[in-house]
């Protein structure tokens, strides 16, 4: 069954099961101890401290290992402003930061801090001059950036390097959350901390790395002990760390060639998912991208049902659509895009992916989702493809309410393509939804489809959104 969802986990990788095994038999003593088993742990710590870093590109000694790439992120966020506070309590991210990022942004808004979330454009990248930008314009001192390398939804590679340098030219540190990025290569650009997760390359779960430049002020947020520079306490898990960087090295001989082969499997899907199945929008930045990640949503589509058909057909994918989560919320970083959410699919390939894998997946997909919409009742393509009239004759503005209230993704956009129709050139559809998703996939709709969205107002009951054909 192909696996299609490494963004989230990859599958591990063999010398990280080696090294796992062998781990096991030599580093179970205490690495702290000076008998002849601790020495011996110790060996392997130090030796796994010194490749993850020269993986990363810092000094081993700034260097620790947390339980998890999570527990990374919120101890470096912790620590940093921490040990900033004197300078201010500003925190900068930006709108489309792993949800660990913004967990711990609420906690330190929570506490008295104040934040700022630097936008994304369509391709879900941050402008340059951005984070200077937001640095300049920030209420109160700050204390600490957040950016990260890559995005997990959409694969956009982020201008690390050029916010970096905004960030140093202003005397803010920059904290990157390099998850996705670092089995791939190492972080360019004048990070202060950095933050990933060994499962995101194929280690074992239960690892993070967090490095601190020397020179950051830094103070851990007690409770902590004497472990791992004081910074991670707990006894080190040495065999998945030991099993973490070794597997981190092997990937990173892997990248290069790995990277040019899964690219042009992604570049297939993007070109053939559009050209298979209607009404299907790819999202994220066709070029500055991870090698091996594509994310498209198609209209008229509930992202669940389609993930569950998926499935049937032995493809494991994963989705930033509202309808997968239990909030009924689109996914925050498709939301700050201002893309399409409905029916959503991120496709991310694990390496080693066959061409026939891809192949049989564009061959299931548009069957796949042709008896979704046929589930929901949505239109057909051939009804709802209509091109856009540049200059529409003035008309009497009619008005059609279009009640779809309780009615979730995708039905408020599926009962609004049906009665577009029924008024005039210049006439207008007001849909009633209290649906979050509408908010963000009905003006994409607009979008698609030619129409004007001339936006929302509250009513009695949830959001009254006006859309005027112009088709």
């Amino acid at each position: 069954m192909p696996y299609f969802d490494t963004a989230s986990s990859a599958p591990l990788h063999p010398v990280a099961r080696q090294a796992l095994l062998a781990a096991l038999d030599e580093g179970w003593a205490d690495p702290s101890r000076l008998y002849r088993e601790g020495r011996r742990a110790r060996l392997l710590l130090d030796a796994a401290r010194e490749a993850a870093a020269e993986a990363v590109g810092c000094r081993p000694d700034e260097l620790v290992f947390t339980p998890s790439g999570t527990r990374a992120v919120h101890d470096g966020i912790a620590g940093a402003l921490a040990g900033r506070r004197r300078a201010g309590r500003h925190l900068v991210v930006s709108a489309v930061e792993h949800s660990s990022v913004l967990h711990a942004a609420a906690t330190h808004e929570a506490d008295g801090g104040t934040l700022t979330e630097v936008p994304v454009d369509r391709t879900g990248r941050v402008a340059p001059g951005a984070y200077a930008a937001a640095l300049r314009e920030a209420p109160d001192g700050v204390a600490l950036a957040c950016l990260q390398s890559a995005n997990h939804e959409v694969g956009a590679l982020q201008p690390v390097a050029e916010a970096a340098e905004e960030c140093a030219a202003a005397g803010v540190p920059l904290l990157v959350d390099a998850a996705q990025s670092l089995g791939w290569g190492p972080t360019e650009g004048n990070w202060s901390l950095l933050t990933a997760s060994a499962h995101k390359w194929g280690g074992p779960a239960g690892v993070g790395l967090l490095a601190v430049r020397k020179g950051v002020r830094f103070r851990t947020v007690p409770p902590t002990d004497e472990r791992e520079a004081g910074r991670s306490p707990g006894f080190e898990n040495l065999p998945a760390i030991v099993a973490a960087a070794a597997s981190l090295r092997a990937v990173r001989a892997e990248a290069a060639a790995e990277a040019e082969r899964l690219r042009g499997l992604v570049d297939r899907i993007r070109a053939r998912v559009p050209e298979l199945v209607p009404d299907v929008e790819v999202v994220g930045d066709p070029e500055r991208r991870l090698p091996h990640l594509v994310t498209f949503s198609c209209l008229y589509v509930d992202g669940e049902a389609l993930l569950h058909e998926l499935d049937r057909a032995e493809f494991s994918v994963s989705s930033g659509s509202s309808c997968t989560s239990s909030t009924l919320t689109p996914s925050h970083v498709l939301r700050a895009m201002g893309v399409l959410s409905e029916g959503n699919v991120r496709v991310s390939l694990p390496r080693g992916t066959a061409e026939a894998e891809v192949d049989r997946f564009l061959e299931v997909l548009p069957g796949v989702v042709a008896q979704v919409r046929e589930r929901l009742g949505a239109p057909k393509p051939a009804q709802a493809a209509v091109a856009p009239d540049p200059d529409p004759e003035p008309e009497p503005e009619v008005a059609l309410v279009v009640d779809s209230l309780g009615k979730r993704c995708p039905i408020p956009v599926i009962e609004l393509a049906k009665v577009i129709g029924e008024v005039p050139v210049g006439g207008v559809v007001v849909v009633l939804s209290d649906d979050e998703a509408a908010r963000l996939d009905i003006p994409a709709w607009c979008e698609m489809r030619g129409q004007t969205y001339e936006g929302e107002r509250t009513a009695d009951r949830g959001v009254a959104y006006r859309v005027r054909r112009r088709a």
